[in-house]
């Protein structure tokens, strides 16, 4: 069994509703491409450090799909519902909140966003 979780690069105010309206849009086939949000790009870099998510997989992955889906805006992740997950967790909401990032989950439609600690 597994859970997504997803890294969104938005600023303002972030509510559920605007949370779940950009994952429904970096979901699709139609999310527009742009400039890249360097946190997004930071936030990949240091997680796949820690978790890779390319060949040669780790035997305890925590992703239940490789290679993440990672956009312009945003990384969705597919994580298992072991405890394989819990570092990665761990390491998500961490790195969101040093690059300032939200995090959401699809599932119970909360939203994370974390203080910036850089």
């Amino acid at each position: 069994m597994s859970y997504d979780l997803a890294v969104l690069g938005m600023s303002g105010p972030v509510d559920a509703e605007t949370a779940r309206q950009m994952f429904a849009r970096c979901s699709s086939a139609h999310h527009v491409e742009g400039e890249l949000d360097e946190r997004i790009v930071a936030f990949y870099q240091e997680l796949r450090a820690h978790f890779p998510d390319y060949p040669s997989y780790p035997r305890e992955s925590p992703w239940m799909s490789m290679p993440l889906s990672v956009g312009i805006d945003h990384v969705i992740m597919h994580l298992s519902s072991s405890e394989r997950s819990t570092p990665a967790l761990q390491k998500i909401m961490d790195l969101a909140a040093r690059h300032g990032l939200v995090v959401y989950d699809p599932q119970s439609e909360e939203v994370f966003a974390l203080d910036n600690d850089a």
